[in-house]
């Protein structure tokens, strides 16, 4: 208490006044008085008798205002701005009061509690802008839900804020309209200690749309995204779920930023405001394969760990628990992916994007887990060992095509392949309370992974599209007896099964790699053209014709002396667009890497029949538009396939780019120092690049939003490529910048940044 403290003080102050008799008597005088003033303190602090306590009183607030003539800032891409205040309210002070007596009761001081909150807007920057990302008071990072906060884009229509006006009066409220502003209605100042903090805010000012007119920059171009990374027990979920760490250590698997919301909502959140005009996602989940020969693989889900579980949502998925599911694999101590994500996170996560009013893209994943020093044979080359985390485009027969003791095109072929893709019926799943239910064979199939996707998407209401597999380039190519396609009719029928649990609403369909949409050149010297794929691209139960499209749209070189340098240089968007449907893969081909480092290129060319087009990978015109006959030996059959000219519309239910140094020279390569796929495209040095990647999107959405290069078919009145249906791969469902920086919570954040992803990287603008 004050009172003795301050006696104890007083007594030592007295006692070096003076010494001897005179000495004692200072000491109880400096005690007495000492004593008196703590009294005095103790009664204010604690209340006595008839005292009043007051706490967080303020006499006197200052608020910084806009400066006469100061200038507005102009913002180009994203950044962080301090802002002016323009308008606020008075301080509203609040009293609480509490104590004092009652009858029969002890007298107890009264307390008055003073709190103040106020009403103020913020101008930002010139607009019209995007979005208001994060916002920092006095330089910490704060969750923006807590504000009743209000974002003015700063557009030339904009209302007058209703607190504003309610205050000043209907009539007598600007609208401020030109300026990007704020309004935060009744901060409450307790939490920054009864004053107002200083506000700084992210904003993002991407390249302005302009009306009637092909707005290629990414901001307003891109009209779909794939969701990623499909793997992650809760990355989808989106209500917050809590693990126990310890006894007494509750963490959130699913809330990494301070947002202090669900990663997957606020990656939602910026995903809208930042892309205005993408009104179509492509929501990635992913199960895991073993083994690239399909007569060994058993595909299925799995988690992280199985030490501690999800509080209220438990991990479940096909009636696996966490208890009984398998691990994913660890490579140094952690995960190489995360676990499969929960089925009631899905269903949350596609309710909440269909209420968004976007449209949703179910797109079942494979991924292959196998890592270093496994005794699996590797079907391509006989070596006693498959690679690391492989492309699910190498899964083949138990020998794969053109290799010794190969069982292509035998029955043999057609016996493996229905093993990989097994017995489970639509009649085998039932939907529950939290997720779907099996109970058909046992057995880990491709059709138990699909039809399990189908079924979680009716428990979550239906989605506009089903995609029924993807780039399985290595199985579609597989003959059976009599050069039939078993995977190919494996497909049809799986189109039919979910056609029979998504109704006829839902589009279905199959995305090809870009290498394999077109059909199927053996390289065997047999002078054979099949086109493989046609039988399901023209079944009544498929929609669209999927291409991941990662065809490359540049062959630069360093220095002055390469074939294209007259461009100027590989940003030259006009050059890219050259190459979309030309160079590379239309005009020419290389015939050998030594060809291809000397730039001696060979004309592709169809010197029997005059069909260029069936040679080019990137003739998607020549190819949608034409009858298609096989060649068997290098003749033409009489027989058309069953493919009819302009049907069904294209789809790139993938495209993109990395933001490294050529990127587009091979758009497909990444970087993943874990996989054996992780390259660098040709005569890259690896430098990031991000200005690459968003030449490449301005490029693709240029070329193909130009109905001089995208006809429009007689039959369904659309475009050939529906570009409201091209997915830019990707945008990651963990919110940006906390991913990539946050290592300690996901490991792959270091691919991040010369990888494909678009997250915090739409806004930005180019240095012209």
């Amino acid at each position: 208490m004050a009172t003795i403290v301050l006696s104890a003080i007083g007594a030592a102050a007295g006692a070096s006044v003076g010494g001897g008799v005179l000495g004692l008597s200072s000491v109880v005088i400096g005690r007495a008085i000492g004593a008196s003033l703590g009294q005095v303190i103790d009664q204010r602090l604690l209340g006595s008798g008839s005292e009043r306590v007051e706490t967080g009183r303020v006499d006197r607030f200052r608020l910084t205002g806009a400066s006469e003539g100061a200038p507005v800032p102009q913002i180009y891409g994203r950044m962080r701005v301090g802002g002016q205040v323009i308008w606020a309210t008075r301080f509203k002070e609040r009293v609480r009061t509490s104590g004092g007596g009652g009858k029969g009761a002890p007298k107890q001081p009264e307390v008055s509690e003073f709190s103040y909150s106020v009403s103020l807007a913020i101008a930002l920057c010139e607009g019209k802008i995007t979005r208001v990302g994060r916002i920092w008071a006095d330089g910490q990072e704060i969750a923006s839900r807590g504000l009743n906060l209000r974002v003015y884009t700063g557009s030339r229509s904009q209302s007058p804020d209703p607190k504003i006006e309610a205050v000043d009066g209907a009539g007598n409220a600007p609208a401020y309209r030109g300026t990007a502003y704020v309004v935060i209605e009744d901060l409450d100042l307790g939490q920054f200690g009864n004053r107002l903090p200083q506000f700084s805010f992210e904003v993002m000012r991407p390249k302005q749309a302009v009306a009637n007119a092909v707005n290629a920059d990414p901001a307003h171009g891109i009209r779909g995204v794939a969701l990623i990374p499909g793997t992650g027990e809760y990355a989808l979920a989106t209500e917050p779920v809590y693990l126990d760490k310890s006894p007494g250590r509750v963490v959130a698997a699913n809330v990494n930023s301070p947002s202090a919301r669900p990663d997957f909502n606020t990656s939602f959140e910026a995903l809208r405001e930042e892309l205005p005009n993408c009104q179509s996602v492509s929501m990635v989940v992913s199960w895991f394969g073993d083994d690239l020969r399909v007569d060994r693989a058993t595909i299925r889900p799995k988690v992280e760990q199985n030490a501690m579980d999800g509080r209220g949502m438990p991990w479940s998925v096909s009636g696996l628990t966490r208890d009984t599911a398998e691990l994913v694999p660890l490579q140094g101590g952690r995960p190489v992916y995360g676990g499969t994500p929960t089925d009631q996170s899905v269903i949350g996560a596609i309710q909440k994007v269909r209420q968004s009013g976007r449209s949703i893209v179910y797109y079942p994943f494979l991924l292959m887990d196998q890592l270093e020093g496994n005794s699996l044979t590797d079907p391509w080359s006989g070596a006693g060992s498959q690679p690391i985390l492989p492309w699910r485009g190498r899964m083949t027969l138990s020998v794969a095509p053109g290799q010794s003791g190969s069982p292509d095109q035998t029955s043999a072929a057609d016996t493996e392949v229905a093993q990989f893709f097994g017995l489970a019926r639509v009649a085998d799943f039932q939907n529950g309370s939290d997720g779907v239910n099996y109970s058909g064979p046992d057995e880990w199939s491709y059709r138990r992974f699909i039809l399990h996707q189908a079924h979680l998407c009716l428990a979550a209401g239906g989605v506009d599209a089903f995609c029924i597999g993807s780039e399985m380039r290595g199985m579609t190519q597989i003959r059976g007896a009599a050069n039939s396609f078993p995977t190919v009719a494996e497909l049809r029928t799986l189109a039919a099964d979910v056609r029979l649990v998504l109704g006829g609403e839902t589009k279905i369909g199959y995305a090809a790699d870009w290498t394999e949409y077109f059909g199927y050149h053996p390289q065997d010297g047999s002078g054979d053209v099949f086109f493989n794929l046609d039988p399901l691209w023209a079944d009544t139960n498929v929609d669209f014709i999927g291409i991941d499209n990662y065809m490359p749209v540049s062959d630069w070189r360093d220095g002055e002396d390469h074939a294209d340098a007259g461009w100027g240089a590989i940003y030259n968007v006009d050059y890219l667009k050259s190459n979309i449907a030309g160079g590379e893969g239309f005009d020419w081909y290389y015939a050998s890497q030594p060809a291809a480092l000397l730039q001696n290129r060979s004309a592709i060319s169809d010197g029997a029949h005059g069909e260029d087009w069936i040679y080019r990978y990137k003739d998607i015109k020549g190819w949608w538009s034409n009858t298609h006959y096989d060649r068997i030996g290098g003749v033409r059959s009489g027989t058309a396939s069953d493919w009819v000219p302009g049907s069904k519309p294209v789809w790139f239910t993938e495209y993109g780019c990395a933001a490294v140094d050529k990127g587009t020279n091979q758009p497909n390569r990444f970087l993943d120092p874990k996989s054996s796929e992780s390259s660098l495209p040709n005569y890259s040095d690896g430098r990031r690049d991000e200005f690459i990647q968003m030449q490449y999107l301005r490029a693709m959405i240029e070329f193909w939003t130009d109905p001089a290069n995208n006809p429009v078919s007689g039959s369904y009145g659309g475009p050939m490529v529906d570009m409201a249906r091209a997915h830019v791969w990707a945008w990651d469902a963990r919110p940006f910048p906390f991913f990539p920086q946050s290592t300690n919570v996901w490991s792959d954040g270091q691919n991040y940044y010369r990888g494909h992803w678009i997250n915090g990287r739409t806004a930005s603008r180019s240095l012209a």
